[in-house]
């Protein structure tokens, strides 16, 4: 493979789509040769850099995915990511999966693209927060048998916009507790007399204020100390920046199922 390969964004109009275009037009390992979305979208048929706000870039936004593509990054809906998952599957082309929000079926039908081809799938494609994740792991080892126990609490939050809660990536969080230190209940939020808290949970609570691009703390109480692993987005270019990496990484790996934690070799 030469070192520029040639690559898809679907879900362009999208904020997230438009910020990928813009940053893989600056990266002289990438050609954006294609710009997705839905059927319909009132971006079809623009210049995909004038939506981005970079000026034309002589690739228009279509809804359906060209012939010569490399890899395609998917920031886009549920219904989105099913669609061009089963396209970059039929096709065997490498996709990195970065949509949220996906039902457990949902989730199971993306998944099944590994079967044919390198599929990259993560709650987050952020760097700060892959390592955040390792470095949540090791703290719930170390912590699991402490005597006097330990609470864990995550906390997020996100834009207005956002339509899923808690996140993705909050959820994924408490899993990756959960697996180190054995919780078995997952409480979203509470009101009343809950009565005394039981260590078998971890507990979520999800804000939604402005353009908030993603906050995630996670809580270890203690007796006498508190241990907070805390990451924050400052703008959604560490997403696409991530999302790019990954693409890069899955034009090179055989069919497979990869997560950040592959990408990042952590």
């Amino acid at each position: 493979m030469s070192d520029q390969f040639n690559i898809a964004i679907n879900g362009a109009a999208g904020r997230m789509g438009q910020r990928l275009i813009a940053l893989s037009h600056q990266d002289p390992e990438l050609n954006l040769v294609a710009a997705i979305d839905a059927p319909g979208s009132p971006s079809l048929g623009k210049d995909a850099g004038q939506i981005a706000g970079i000026g034309e870039i002589g690739v228009p936004v279509t809804s359906e995915l060209p012939d010569r593509v490399d890899a395609v990054i998917d920031f886009s809906t549920p219904e989105g990511a099913l669609a061009i998952s089963k396209v970059c599957a039929e096709r065997r082309i490498p996709l990195v999966e970065a949509t949220t929000g996906l039902t457990e079926s949902q989730r199971e039908a993306v998944v099944a693209t590994s079967q044919e081809t390198a599929l990259v799938i993560a709650p987050s494609m952020s760097l700060a927060v892959n390592l955040a994740m390792k470095l949540v792991a090791e703290a719930g080892r170390a912590l699991k048998n402490l005597p006097g126990g330990v609470d864990v609490e995550i906390i997020e939050r996100h834009h207005r916009f956002k339509e899923d809660a808690p996140s993705g990536t909050a959820l994924k969080f408490g899993e990756v507790v959960a697996r180190e230190m054995g919780q078995t209940e997952h409480i979203h939020g509470r009101e009343g007399r809950s009565g005394q808290r039981p260590q078998s949970e971890i507990g979520y609570h999800a804000l939604r204020t402005g353009d908030n691009v993603g906050e995630h703390q996670i809580v270890f109480g203690m007796m006498g100390e508190t241990l907070e692993v805390y990451v924050r987005g400052h703008t959604r270019d560490s997403y696409a920046y991530g999302a790019l990496t990954a693409a890069k990484f899955a034009v090179r790996k055989p069919a497979g199922l990869y997560s950040m934690q592959d990408v990042l070799n952590l």
